[in-house]
């Protein structure tokens, strides 16, 4: 009986884990190019938090997930046009206006979920992405759930990931995108229009941030709350330092955060006396240690936080 139990709560973590990468993993994703430009985008959880909103009222209105997430795409794009224009135009202080700008999306959400649904919001669920369920390798023993039970973004999450691995590595250009977060004037004198890539790179956080918002909504709980991310961007922010600014490296990154975010809920079958508030802050105590480099140091792109001025 000890033997299943074990198992039954493995199995239980471990496609919990992966179930809740999904959102981090989209994140960080979208976080690693805007760094690889040069730009830090602390404004991811309010990308994100805005893109949960924006799912919610385009699937509850529509009655289609995919418009949900389609609307989320658009509402992570539109804000970061903002984020952008601030970044890399202004050149203002990109962690200033980043924490600015979160604090900016909570109000704007909040207000506008009230406006729109009114002060006392009637509880409406958002139909949810479908998922996939892979005949006989969902059955294999404490990794069948985990990889082949799961919901369909997940997969579409993991594809991407592979993506960005092509085409940061692999074409000319995300040798050029790399290049601006290196050495911008180098990159300049060798063609490559720094101003535009920086504001391609924070673009694709924003693609990032709507679309994890969107996985939160329509993947996860299928209800918008205020308080949905939980700090989950900048988590994101640990993931790609942890990552070293490697797509690949961020699925493993990714795992390992979300491991310890289902460690709590899982821990509850068990029934031990440890405190639930210290295992609620794991994740948090973990991203703390990533960015301090007490969990192994690694080399940012050169020019991070560094505006250009094309005029110098």
């Amino acid at each position: 009986m000890d033997t299943i139990f074990e198992i039954s709560f493995i199995t239980t973590w471990l496609a919990a884990a992966m179930r809740l990468t999904g959102p981090l993993l989209l994140a960080s994703l979208g976080e690693l190019y805007s760094e690889r430009t040069g730009v830090l985008n602390v404004g991811i959880e309010g990308t994100i938090l805005l893109g949960a909103l924006g799912a919610y009222l385009g699937a509850i209105w529509t009655g289609s997930p995919w418009a949900g997430v389609l609307m989320a795409v658009v509402t992570g794009l539109t804000v970061n046009i903002f984020l952008a224009w601030m970044y890399v135009i202004v050149k203002a202080s990109q962690v200033v206006v980043g924490i600015i700008f979160n604090v900016l999306a909570f109000g704007l959400a909040a207000y506008s979920f009230r406006a729109l649904m009114g002060d006392v919001p009637q509880i409406v669920s958002a139909p949810m992405l479908p998922e996939v369920n892979v005949p006989y390798l969902s059955d294999i023993p404490i990794v069948g759930r985990m990889l082949f039970e799961q919901s369909i973004m997940l997969y579409i999450t993991l594809i991407l990931a592979i993506v960005a691995g092509v085409v940061l590595y692999k074409t000319r250009f995300g040798l050029n995108l790399r290049a601006v977060g290196e050495n911008p004037k180098a990159a300049a004198s060798a063609g490559t229009n720094v101003v535009r890539m920086r504001i391609i790179g924070v673009l694709i956080s924003g693609l990032g941030g709507g679309l994890a918002g969107a996985y939160f909504v329509l993947v996860q709980i299928g209800v918008f709350r205020e308080t949905i991310v939980q700090g989950r961007g900048f988590i994101a922010l640990g993931i790609v330092i942890l990552a070293r600014w490697n797509p690949y490296l961020a699925v493993a990154a990714a795992f390992g955060f979300a491991a310890m975010d289902a460690l709590p809920l899982s821990l509850q079958l068990l029934d031990l006396d440890i405190a639930p508030q210290l295992l609620v802050a794991l994740p948090y105590m973990l991203t703390v240690l990533a960015v301090s480099g007490l969990l192994g140091r690694s080399r940012n792109p050169e020019a991070l936080m560094v505006p250009y001025d094309q005029d110098r």
